[in-house]
């Protein structure tokens, strides 16, 4: 392996290695500081690299062990975290005069429903034990098979399947009973709210009818609902949407949030 092939490597991967860091941190600047260190230790452990996986999945491997190190100390988030967000947002005057600057001011904080499905997603994730967040994100939406996400996390692939299956069967419990966008039960209107706030003269059901996952609701059982709004997660890359500036700042108010909380 020579510097040359992986710099090239690291340039080609490196938006999905920002956008996987983001997505379990939600921190923008842990995600900029914990790329820019997987270069580095990558460059400095490049003689031992010997082949036995791809050099995406090591260059993966090195940023999962930089984040866990960055996390293992935090607490992780409760289910209701958009609840309890919204709700400390609502009482704060500064930060809804913020939201309406950003909104007036910048080129990425267009409100798009899919893009907050995303960030619901991002958010009541890191309710879940750290190893099942990480197994679920390589799986599901950066599409590593089981072996490779083993050698990533550093564990056996018996124990990979288990936190994948727990892991998604938490979070589509938590969906069916929480996301009113595909079960009438459901407690969360963020996504209806937040388009009305952003565009006024846009109806909210106008933009859910765009979204595959809310057509089919009544016709598919949960797993499949799951896939759907994985297709969604798959599909948004949270630096470079028209929604990232808006969705990165909400995420960063929410990070800072659950610090206090």
């Amino acid at each position: 392996m020579t510097v040359e092939q992986l710099t090239d490597e690291f340039e080609n991967i490196s938006g999905q290695l920002r956008s996987y860091i983001v997505r379990i941190t939600a921190s923008v600047h842990d995600a900029e500081d914990i790329a820019q260190d997987t270069f580095i230790k990558a460059m400095d452990k490049l003689g031992t690299f010997r082949g036995e996986s791809s050099l995406k999945t090591w260059l993966f491997a090195i940023a999962s062990n930089l984040a866990k190190d960055n996390l293992r100390a935090k607490k992780r988030w409760p289910e209701n975290v958009t609840d309890i967000c919204r709700e400390t947002l609502m009482k704060d005057p500064g930060a809804l005069k913020e939201m309406i600057h950003m909104r007036n001011t910048s080129p990425q904080s267009d409100f798009e429903i899919k893009e907050h499905i995303t960030f619901c997603f991002t958010c009541i994730s890191k309710s879940l034990p750290l190893e099942q967040q990480l197994c679920l994100f390589l799986k599901e939406v950066y599409e590593f098979s089981v072996a490779e996400i083993a050698i990533i996390i550093d564990n056996t692939e018996a124990m990979v399947k288990y936190y994948l299956h727990t892991g998604r069967s938490k979070m589509i419990n938590i969906f069916d009973g929480r996301c009113a966008l595909v079960n009438k039960e459901g407690i969360c209107h963020q996504c209806s709210e937040i388009n009305g706030f952003y565009n006024p003269k846009q109806k909210a059901q106008e933009e859910l009818v765009k979204i595959d996952m809310v057509r089919q609701a009544e016709n598919l059982d949960k797993e499949h609902l799951f896939d759907l709004r994985m297709k969604i997660v798959q599909g948004t890359d949270p630096f470079e949407s028209k929604a990232a500036y808006l969705q990165l700042h909400h995420l960063e108010g929410n990070r800072k949030i659950m610090e206090n909380f």
